[in-house]
């Protein structure tokens, strides 16, 4: 069974490697603590204390199928996860509280921007779609035909893209 691990690391030094388990499929930091997302058989998020890396508890996800991605909103504090296979976003707020929209396309790389709106790259249809953080959907851009299956995208300050493949 291979075995993998997210390890914590300043520049040009390892800090701390959390436990080994399934492979990573998201992390991000919020709040003096350090979420990671793996797939498991029930969706949850690992909560990770930022100065011990001590496993805190654990946050669900209902009905969470397709893992591909999590960022998270420091202004609302709150985590984004993208979900391949029922074509939506979850959010969830510090306390484990969930709500979904639908993105109506397969939402892969997601990140956000300054105005603290969820960006959301769909690749197989080569858009990038921006939600407010109750899940309106804001503007959905189709990408160049020169950018083929683009894979996360952020906004610069000054509104331009900048995406990944």
């Amino acid at each position: 069974m291979l075995r993998r691990t997210c390890c914590l690391c300043t520049v040009g030094q390892l800090v701390h490697t959390l436990p080994e388990g399934l492979p990573v499929w998201g992390v991000t930091s919020l709040a003096d603590e350090i979420y990671l997302l793996r797939p498991k058989a029930v969706g949850q998020v690992e909560v990770y204390d930022v100065i011990s890396y001590r496993l805190l508890h654990c946050l669900t996800v209902p009905k969470l199928r397709g893992i591909i991605d999590m960022t998270s909103c420091e202004h609302f504090l709150c985590l984004y996860i993208s979900d391949s296979i029922v074509e939506c976003i979850h959010r969830l707020d510090l306390q484990g509280n969930h709500t979904k929209w639908p993105v109506n396309d397969e939402p892969v790389g997601l990140s956000v921007n300054a105005d603290h709106n969820l960006i959301v790259t769909c690749r197989r249809v080569r858009k990038i779609k921006e939600f407010s953080p109750q899940g309106d959907l804001l503007r959905d851009v189709t990408l160049p035909d020169d950018v083929i299956h683009p894979r996360h995208a952020i906004q610069l300050t000054n509104g331009q893209f900048i995406v990944s493949r």
